[in-house]
């Protein structure tokens, strides 16, 4: 199989990128150091898989792997974190990812979940997966739906006008979620919340 590697720290690629190479059915051919090098490489080469390392500067990982489902790109995608928070996890499988793995996954076994996504299956660290299920999201539907529309620039006023709600009820939710999410102010509930795939 040919794999696109993308991962922004030089020494880390070139290690992964030689030992997958030792495999004798992963032909790794080519390697990019930010995402947008990345997407082109994928453009150029069409590979099988592309692995990509989800914090990068110009585009992150998951920018990658949305922008190839957009374009309905028949490359898998098999996404690298250190992080392990579940908007992160749930973003990427919603752009369609079908790996979800540690960075300091031992080769072996990196190569291993590569093989199986090839297959047409899936692969997510055990770790993650287990901490997925428990980052629950902490918003009830309506804090949500208040906080979705906060995000879009609407007032407490307006937000209330279109929920049928008073001001002061929406004021309500609103302090609700910023405390709920240790947020500063609405502006920040709203981008963690976002962040999380938490308004979805």
């Amino acid at each position: 199989m040919k794999v696109v590697l993308a991962e922004d720290q030089g020494m880390l690629r070139g290690a992964m990128a030689a030992l997958l190479g030792m495999e004798d059915d992963i032909e790794v051919a080519g390697q990019a150091a930010d995402g947008l090098q990345a997407w082109e490489l994928i453009q150029a080469m069409n590979p099988d898989l592309c692995v990509l390392d989800i914090e990068m500067p110009l585009m992150t990982g998951l920018d990658v792997a949305e922008k190839l489902k957009e374009s309905k790109h028949p490359c898998k995608v098999v996404i690298l974190t250190t992080f392990s928070r579940s908007g992160y996890f749930q973003r990427a499988m919603k752009a369609g990812a079908r790996g979800f793995l540690l960075k300091d996954l031992p080769v072996s076994e990196l190569a291993a979940a590569l093989r199986s996504v090839h297959a047409g299956g899936r692969a997510v660290s055990p770790e993650l997966a287990l901490s997925f299920w428990e980052a629950e999201n902490p918003l009830n539907e309506r804090e949500r739906e208040i906080l979705k529309l906060a995000g879009e620039g609407l007032s407490a006023g307006d937000i209330a006008g279109r929920l049928f709600l008073s001001a002061g009820t929406v004021r309500n939710y609103l302090s609700e979620a910023i405390q709920k999410l240790d947020a500063r102010n609405r502006i920040d509930a709203c981008a963690i919340a976002e962040k999380n795939g938490w308004l979805d």
